[in-house]
């Protein structure tokens, strides 16, 4: 990838969204969701956190950037469990990257957003989400996603660059088959509350009554 022919070639390939995506669901007040075990451990690719580092409870997240579902996720659930539970340090948040296996463009933008320079990498998240239908399918993403990433502080030579890190793209897409094979995660978004699984349809009640049971409240 030393030159935009190859970017526009192998790294934006346009694909289908896949078919079998779905949303979580929390069932409120009920323990019933799956435990697993070494979620936290020998990831390949570093976990970026946002919140207080040493909160009592982790809500963890499995996202596709190109999955309508996670966008309409971080949009209208997040920002509610952000305000009550983030950023009152009751829990800290990890958005870790799952494209799905062959979604070129997916790969390509989280790369751009582990690149984001002065720990932008959730800002960048956000405007990925943001913008996802002027990237995410049809016609060239280069532009759209070079002009979301020189906001972020990137020059076309750092976009480049990031896009042609192997060892970044390695451990991405390590990370995803991981989450496959060990975690069970076949859909996204799916959501981990410390070690506890959780799939199906949600809403911002159900979230919230997940975290206070994790939380003991």
């Amino acid at each position: 990838m030393k030159n935009p022919t190859m970017i526009d070639r192998r790294t934006f390939v346009s694909t289908g969204l896949a078919t079998s995506i779905s949303m979580l669901m929390l069932p409120a007040g009920v323990a019933t969701a799956e435990s697993v075990s070494g979620l936290y451990e020998n990831i390949p690719l570093k976990d970026e956190i946002m919140g207080d580092p040493n909160a009592p409870v982790t809500l963890l997240e499995y996202a596709s950037l190109t999955c309508p579902h996670c966008k309409s996720f971080h949009e209208r659930i997040m920002p509610s469990i952000k305000k009550n539970y983030i950023d009152t340090g009751k829990v800290k948040y990890i958005l870790r990257p799952f494209p799905f296996d062959g979604d070129r463009r997916g790969e390509a933008a989280f790369m751009l957003a582990k690149c984001a320079p002065n720990n932008a990498y959730y800002p960048m998240l956000d405007a990925l989400f943001a913008t996802q239908g002027n990237w995410s399918r049809g016609g060239n993403p280069v532009p759209e996603l070079m002009r979301i990433s020189k906001l972020s502080g990137m020059s076309e030579a750092d976009f480049k660059s990031c896009l042609g890190n192997q060892e970044l793209m390695t451990k991405m897409i390590e990370g995803r088959n991981l989450a496959v094979r060990k975690f069970k995660v076949q859909a996204t978004p799916t959501v981990f509350i410390n070690d506890q699984r959780y799939t199906g349809q949600t809403s911002v009640r159900d979230l919230a009554a997940a975290l206070d049971g994790a939380l003991g409240s």
